[in-house]
């Protein structure tokens, strides 16, 4: 893989990995610590640039702060953090669908959160294009944080602390929909995970098991064409061959672009720290990694918009299995899973 290194400079200076989340989380007002967003080697350039929302600290501490606060739901129970916990690759360990206040339940599983900068659209059905825009959907969701924008503001509008906070990141103390969504943006975009055994390995950096090494090859013969390095999605919507729930009938892409040659095609999700996110699937119902490589094997559902790529399943041996399960463990990013900076505030 040609290695290009593409850095996106946002202030001059550095001081990223050592001023966001290295102190505690206080108010700076006359902050103006640089910051920088990079792109990892060999990566893509993103789809999100902080172009039109320079990333500060003060920003990305507000944004942080908001991801967290319980106060952003109707009965303040729930958070964004709720369903999207850092140790889970920012999924919701063994929850199969999102729960929400009132303890309701959502019809689709929490994905993990990370490299979200890169992704051209979110959600299982692609159904928000922007990053600033996505948090309004489980926000305004009635069965997820059922709120309001109105009320939100209302309520933050009553804290001193926010108020400070709004004007360290934006210049004044102006509370409004769009400067909650660009703190929010500018938490989430900086949450890059690209540190696990396989980007240590690729680099030279770090040794595979003979496992692990079939399990790559094995992977990029069998999942590479969905699941393309090195963000592990192509970010393509596919019918990787569930058999649909009849108590829900979720039809997935065609929810939102009405077409039926859509149905049952769901956003192929990417698979960093995909050991640590279970339960998989847009639904959840595959509890196991070893049971989610092996449904591709023996239990792909046939219907029209199936993936023509998993017509009869994916051939693969038991050992072949195994190593992509192997594999896949090394994509687990534990620097991330335990860095300070994207954790709850104290």
């Amino acid at each position: 893989m040609k290695k290009i290194w593409l850095c996106i400079t946002l202030a001059v200076g550095v001081g990223w990995l050592s001023t966001v989340g290295c102190k505690k989380d206080t108010i700076s007002p006359d902050s103006e610590e640089p910051i920088a967003f990079s792109v990892p080697v060999g990566w893509p350039a993103p789809s999100y640039t902080f172009a039109n929302n320079k990333l500060t600290q003060d920003g990305f501490t507000l944004g942080r702060k908001l991801f967290y606060d319980g106060r952003l739901s109707r009965d303040n129970s729930v958070s964004c953090g709720s369903c999207h916990q850092q140790f889970s690759g920012f999924a919701h360990l063994d929850h199969p669908i999102s729960h929400g206040i009132n303890n309701l339940l959502g019809t689709r599983n929490t994905p993990g959160l990370s490299n979200m900068a890169w992704h051209p659209a979110f959600f299982w059905d692609g159904g928000v294009n922007n990053l600033e825009s996505q948090p309004i959907n489980p926000i305004e969701n009635h069965v997820e944080m059922d709120m309001t924008l109105p009320e939100i503001i209302t309520r933050l509008n009553t804290d001193a602390d926010y108020k400070k906070r709004f004007k360290a990141a934006f210049g004044d103390e102006t509370i409004n929909s769009q400067r909650i969504f660009k703190a929010l943006a500018q938490f989430m975009g900086a949450m890059v995970s690209a540190d696990s055994k396989y980007d240590r390995y690729v680099k030279g950096e770090a040794e595979f098991t003979d496992q692990e090494k079939t399990g790559l090859t094995v992977f990029r013969q069998k999942c590479g064409g969905c699941h393309a390095e090195p963000l592990f999605s192509d970010f393509s919507y596919r019918n990787n061959g569930l058999l649909p729930d009849p108590l829900v009938n979720d039809t997935g892409r065609a929810h939102i672009t009405r077409e039926v040659t859509d149905k049952y095609k769901f956003r192929v999700p990417p698979l960093r720290n995909v050991a640590v996110t279970k339960p998989y699937m847009h639904d959840g119902r595959i509890t196991t990694l070893e049971a989610a490589v092996e449904r591709y094997r023996s239990g792909i559902f046939a219907s029209p918009t199936l993936d023509p790529a998993l017509t009869g399943g994916i051939t693969m041996t038991d050992a072949d299995k195994q190593a992509i399960v192997s594999f896949l463990h090394t994509l687990t990013d534990t620097a991330f899973l335990h860095d300070a900076r994207f954790a709850e505030p104290k």
